[in-house]
């Protein structure tokens, strides 16, 4: 009997980071991964969802826009509502807001320039299936690459999300402190990603496919996949 973990990596047009969200569980991992295209109304069996970066349909109309309407996001959509994980990294986040499954929405950058670089972010909490195996208030050192990841939603929404501990990471300096400065992007409370309130699906601007390797200048995204992982093995 397979004890691997089902991944399945949804590929959009213009999706340029599904690769990477592949290569992750199938080699770094030895699970199961498969890529599902755009167009397909079946996700098969599949214990997690990703939705990777890139900029799906072009970025037209609006970040996630279009994605949205895929055939598969109803796959997707009911996946979720059913208690699936999921998983939105840079575009896959914008999707998942424009979709309905996670609150907020993502805009221009503050500076309107696309910022590609290292940020750190802080882990406000691990009680989720996406960073056990992280310290609260530990620092990641993970990259980011977008042009839309300015988060803002309204006040009633920023208090559940306070609430509900929601607010997986935050833009922090490299000793945790919450800034001005080191917010990229202008985003509300410095927020980097969150999970819905059933904690099944995370959305976060940064790119931890991208850090998991050392020479590549960080393998601090490796705890996120690790915690999906045991999230499984310790069910």
């Amino acid at each position: 009997m397979d004890s691997k973990i089902n991944f399945a990596v949804i590929v959009f047009p213009a999706s340029n980071c599904d690769f990477d969200a592949f290569r992750v569980p199938a080699e770094l991992l030895k699970q199961n991964a498969k890529y599902v295209w755009h167009k397909d109304t079946v996700l098969g069996d599949v214990d997690v969802v990703i939705l990777p970066g890139g900029f799906s349909y072009g970025d037209y109309l609006r970040t996630g826009a279009i994605a949205r309407f895929s055939p598969i996001m109803n796959e997707v959509i009911n996946f979720a509502n059913g208690g699936g994980l999921v998983i939105g990294f840079c575009n896959g986040f914008q999707i998942l807001t424009e979709c309905g499954l996670l609150p907020g929405v993502l805009m221009k950058n503050k500076s309107l320039k696309f910022i590609c670089d290292y940020v750190n972010l802080k882990v406000v909490t691990n009680n989720s299936p996406f960073t056990s195996n992280c310290n609260k208030g530990e620092v990641l050192k993970i990259p980011i690459a977008h042009g839309d990841g300015n988060y803002f939603a309204d006040e009633n929404t920023l208090q559940s999300l306070i609430e509900n501990d929601q607010i997986l990471f935050q833009y922090s300096d490299e000793n945790g402190n919450i800034t001005d400065q080191a917010n990229p992007n202008g985003s509300l409370l410095n927020i980097a990603g969150v999970v819905n309130k059933k904690r099944n699906i995370l959305g976060m601007m940064p790119h931890p496919e991208r850090a998991v390797r050392k020479i590549l200048g960080s393998d601090d995204g490796l705890k996120i996949f690790n915690s999906i992982v045991e999230s499984f093995v310790y069910q």
